[in-house]
């Protein structure tokens, strides 16, 4: 399979998001909250999804990450259609090759710092690896300290350290800031747009917020669990510019790279 073309993109991608459908039951209605996204992530790139609430962007980024089965379409990271897996095998495939951060954290308050990111290894050499992730994150003097002793943007850190301890395909982010004051928020990009730019990690970040996006390389405007369009963002890290962008996709009008 490696190397095949799939829908836009290639099994070698680091993540294929191909024709995805997802409905969910609200008492007797039906409601359709992806109907038809697609998305290729190459490797080495940052992507942000935008969207309002109810838009179907965290859907689809559970999607991503083979946490909701699909009722049509599929997705593919690092050439492996995680529809194609069974609940164990993809359970370890998840715990291998995607890395999740999450806007609450979901740290275990019981472990230090170090233990948080070694959970979710299963090799002799993951305490070393931990601890090296910690001190390129900053927190070199904070590694035995647990959640409860860290501020948010530490606390979220080592979430990041964590999601990367496995060296995964991709890095998926949900609302990763939502939890954090604007300083601290704008670290945690910083810290994202770095781990793209200077170690080669794949990002994909779901967000509703110009000033979070605008640290991407592509923004992707989901409405209704559909892709309208997407733009690549200057590099200025301007969120002005961001939400223009966004209100020009959301109200029809073509936007220039």
């Amino acid at each position: 399979m490696d190397g095949d073309t799939v829908s836009g993109g290639t099994a070698r991608d680091p993540l294929v998001v191909e024709s995805v459908v997802k409905r969910f039951r609200s008492g007797r209605n039906l409601v359709t909250a992806l109907d038809g996204a697609n998305l290729t992530v190459r490797g080495g790139q940052f992507v942000a999804i935008m969207g309002a609430s109810g838009s179907g962007k965290s859907t689809l980024l559970h999607a991503m990450a083979g946490l909701t089965d699909l009722d049509g379409g599929r997705v593919l990271v690092d050439g492996q259609d995680l529809g194609a897996l069974a609940d164990a095998a993809l359970t370890r495939f998840r715990r291998r090759r995607i890395g999740l951060v999450f806007q609450a954290f979901n740290l275990i308050p019981t472990l230090t710092a170090l233990d948080n990111v070694t959970l979710p290894c299963e090799d002799g050499g993951a305490p070393a690896r931990a601890a090296a992730l910690l001190d390129q994150l900053g927190l070199a003097a904070r590694r035995h300290h647990k959640p409860d002793a860290l501020s948010g943007g530490e606390q979220q850190r080592v979430a990041i350290a964590r999601a990367l301890a496995t060296d995964p395909a991709i890095v998926l982010a949900d609302e990763p800031t939502g939890s954090l004051d604007s300083v601290s928020g704008q670290q945690i990009c910083s810290l994202l747009r770095a781990l793209c730019r200077d170690h080669g990690r794949t990002i994909v970040i779901v967000t509703h917020e110009p000033h979070v996006a605008m640290w991407a390389d592509r923004v992707v405007v989901l409405k209704d669990g559909r892709n309208l369009a997407e733009f690549a963002t200057d590099g200025g890290h301007d969120p002005q510019a961001v939400a223009r962008r966004y209100q020009q996709v959301l109200g029809g009008e073509a936007v220039g790279a």
